[in-house]
């Protein structure tokens, strides 16, 4: 490239992924909404024979909303950062956009395998890890693939500086690298003892070991993920559609690596009153409170990004997005480690509290801040006006109000459930079957269904105002240096 030329971006790679965080949203919210949906119609359970029972349908739920929504938003947003911050074009490296390619394709192959296994009762049985063998072996090709992505264009950079976003970026995949193959190492049970399924292994850890090794990656998924990724997102969008910079660098460096130091040990706190050692419960209790330092210095470092430019959260729908990400991201950050105090947890263990924890995260943080980066993206890389800003609007309340009511239904049903099922009578006898917990928490079942559908209708018009964009929005001439154009 010689001075003077302007540097023509490739999007072709983030575009395919931004189609598959779409597709694979809509998927996975509605199988959420389904099993919603079955726990107060248990009946719905058989309405497509074994295929459609709960126990089918929750980890394909978890796995497409997780590996398939959240992933792909994250890879998207990485072919459409990486190359501005590193000020190089993926089009100037016939190899990384071969590598490109072969990742989104082996990638959706994955997924549809993940979705047909899944469906057919092949699982591990461990959360955030149910994929059989031979699909993690080949998630294991994309993850490495991806990461001569992410490398490969550090490598050919313009840019000599490495922003805030890059390291996220990077410790998502060095972070998910590690974890998942020590997890995830089995072996297959056919190859031991010449009987059986091929599909299925056996963990190489047993026990408590086991235990271990599954939450060290199963929370840690959460924290590569569901964290990490989207702080990365967050760190760009918000100063690029506010059009101002990151409130403080210094906060930023201690945010990052306190973050990958103390949230690598907070997973044992899954395991509190279990039969693993005390001390590893108590360290990661301690561990678990010690993160909201890190959690809430990038939250308050986003929020005051925005010192002096409230306004604009009135009058820009995707600041809406982004901000309210944010806080939801500090509000589970804080939950989290309340939950984790052994006091805490001997109350709301094994109850809906601690789903309603995670949706309030995914939902509120992860979802919210993937919409808001995807909302950046389009006009610049189809280079079309957004279709409409009242319907973002709408979007904005729709989905606020479904996820109020999932995650405080979900906390009141979890404390319902743990205060019955410590009660006891005169003579020191359980005071409620299980059945009468089941019974009293039916009400919530329903405001919780009704708050998934809520957040999925607001994902469809999302998706609505995503394809008119893409067919029938005013083309723009040159890009927009901050805040996205919108139609009324």
């Amino acid at each position: 490239m010689r001075p003077g030329d302007v540097l023509n971006y490739d999007y072709t790679i983030s575009k395919c992924f931004l189609f598959t965080t779409i597709i694979f949203g809509i998927v996975g919210m509605l199988v959420g909404v389904i099993i919603s949906f079955q726990l107060v119609y248990p009946d719905l359970n058989y309405i497509a024979g074994e295929f459609s029972n709960f126990g089918r349908l929750r980890p394909l739920h978890t796995n497409a909303v997780v590996y398939g929504f959240m992933l792909s938003g994250i890879f998207s947003t990485w072919y459409y950062v990486g190359q501005r911050v590193l000020k190089v074009s993926m089009a100037e490296s016939k190899f990384l956009m071969m590598i490109g390619k072969l990742h989104f394709i082996l990638y959706v192959i994955v997924i549809l395998l993940a979705v047909v296994s899944l469906l057919a009762g092949y699982t591990s049985s461990k959360e955030y890890a149910e994929l059989e063998w031979p699909i993690d072996i080949l998630v294991v090709i994309v993850w490495v693939l991806w990461g001569v992505s992410i490398f490969g264009l550090i490598g050919i950079r313009r840019e000599k500086t490495l922003y805030i976003s890059l390291w996220y970026y990077i410790a998502t995949f060095l972070g998910i690298a590690m974890l998942y193959l020590f997890n995830n190492m089995a072996i297959p049970t056919r190859l031991l003892t010449g009987m059986g399924d091929w599909m299925h292994a056996v963990s190489m850890y047993a026990g408590s070991n086991d235990a271990m090794v599954q939450w060290w990656w199963g929370h840690n998924a959460v924290a590569f993920v569901f964290t990490v990724g989207i702080l990365a997102q967050v760190y760009y969008f918000l100063p690029k559609e506010s059009g101002q910079a990151v409130f403080s660098y210094k906060l930023s460096l201690f945010s990052f690596w306190s973050l990958m130091f103390v949230y690598l040990w907070a997973g044992g706190h899954h395991l509190i009153y279990s039969t693993v050692p005390d001390w590893i419960q108590t360290l990661s209790s301690v561990f678990s409170v010690v993160l909201i330092l890190p959690s809430w210095g990038s939250g308050i470092n986003i929020l005051l990004t925005m010192k002096g430019e409230w306004n604009q959260l009135r009058e820009n729908p995707l600041i809406k997005f982004m901000i309210l990400a944010t806080t939801f991201y500090m509000f589970s950050t804080l939950e989290g480690p309340i939950l984790s105090i052994k006091s805490v947890n001997a109350l709301a263990h094994f109850t809906d509290w601690i789903p309603g924890h995670v949706h309030d995260g995914t939902l509120g943080w992860v979802g919210f801040m993937t919409v808001g980066a995807l909302y950046h993206m389009v006009p610049r890389m189809f280079k079309k006006e957004l279709y409409s800003k009242s319907l973002m609007e709408a979007q904005f309340w729709i989905q606020t109000t479904g996820l109020v009511m999932f995650f405080s239904s979900m906390w009141i049903a979890g404390i319902t459930q743990g205060m019955m099922w410590r009660a006891t009578n005169e003579f020191g006898s359980l005071a409620y079957t299980f059945i009468d917990t089941v019974n009293a928490l039916k009400p919530y079942f329903w405001i919780r269904a009704v708050g998934g559908f809520l957040y999925l209708l607001g994902f469809f018009m999302f998706a609505y105002n995503m394809f008119k964009t893409f067919s029938s929005g005013r083309v723009l001439e040159k890009e927009p240096q901050s805040t996205s154009p919108m139609a009324a």
